[in-house]
């Protein structure tokens, strides 16, 4: 299947501005058919006593994060940045650039949680990305901004908190394009509330975009059956030279 039409879909999805759960069952990475039941019974630890995040997880697709969030309140530059974007014009995700970590957890596709006792990997399968963090309370060296950002972790309790900033501010929010800038914090919480579920609670929070932080909260399923599957991104040539699918520009970037 061509990206021009992965990218269709996609957006015809968006705009019906609901917040869809893969079925039970079925999805990216696992197999069709419903009667799926998550492990029952209390969160697990990992042998050194930290909850134990490990495993593939189903989150729900928030093609719009508006749906989770309520109403988005503009800053004058955020208003300009949201009323100005026509994915028409070229959507960077319709010529394989990175999605960023906050689209790519508002994204249908499964993720699997690596962790050990100094460090999380993120194992996206959209486009087989990766994105290891310490969390063990180390700080973050000073690097050059990024697509997904830097992130460092640590523990509150029983409750993972992740922090990322130093984003490039080239990426959007969610599949219809709510904007962000490079001033982005993300701070995410992770709590094993039993064996089959996470509670997932993220804030954005962009003082350039919006007027105040932005909270979702939402639920990660575990899925026995499921693995990540390889997902290869290549950019859509034909797509492009025929004008089905534009390269964003960049160069009135503000």
């Amino acid at each position: 299947m061509s990206r021009s039409i992965l990218l269709t879909a996609a957006l015809f999805l968006a705009a019906s501005n609901l917040i869809i759960a893969q079925p039970k069952g079925g999805g990216p990475g696992g197999p069709k058919g419903g009667g799926y039941k998550p492990p029952e019974g209390p969160a697990p630890k990992t042998p050194w006593g930290k909850p134990d995040l490990n495993g593939v997880w189903q989150r729900p697709y928030v093609p719009d994060i508006e749906r989770s969030v309520g109403k988005l309140p503009f800053t004058d530059w955020g208003k300009a940045q949201w009323e100005s974007y026509n994915p028409e014009e070229g959507d960077y995700t319709g010529a394989c650039l990175p999605f960023g970590h906050v689209r790519s957890i508002n994204s249908p596709d499964p993720i699997q949680i690596m962790q050990t006792p100094t460090h999380l990997a993120f194992l996206y399968e959209q486009n087989s990305w990766f994105k290891v963090l310490p969390i063990d309370g180390r700080e973050t060296k000073k690097k050059v901004p990024t697509w997904f950002g830097d992130s460092a972790g640590r523990w509150d309790g029983d409750t993972l908190v992740v922090e990322t900033t130093n984003f490039n501010g080239l990426t959007r929010l969610d599949t219809v394009g709510h904007p962000h800038s490079n001033q982005l914090k993300v701070t995410e919480r992770y709590t094993r509330s039993d064996a089959g579920h996470i509670a997932y609670e993220m804030t954005l929070d962009d003082p350039k975009t919006y007027t105040k932080p932005l909270v979702s909260k939402r639920t990660f399923t575990l899925r026995t059956d499921w693995e990540v599957l390889e997902y290869s991104c290549e950019e859509n040539n034909r797509g492009l030279i025929e004008g089905r699918i534009k390269f964003p520009n960049y160069d009135d970037k503000k």
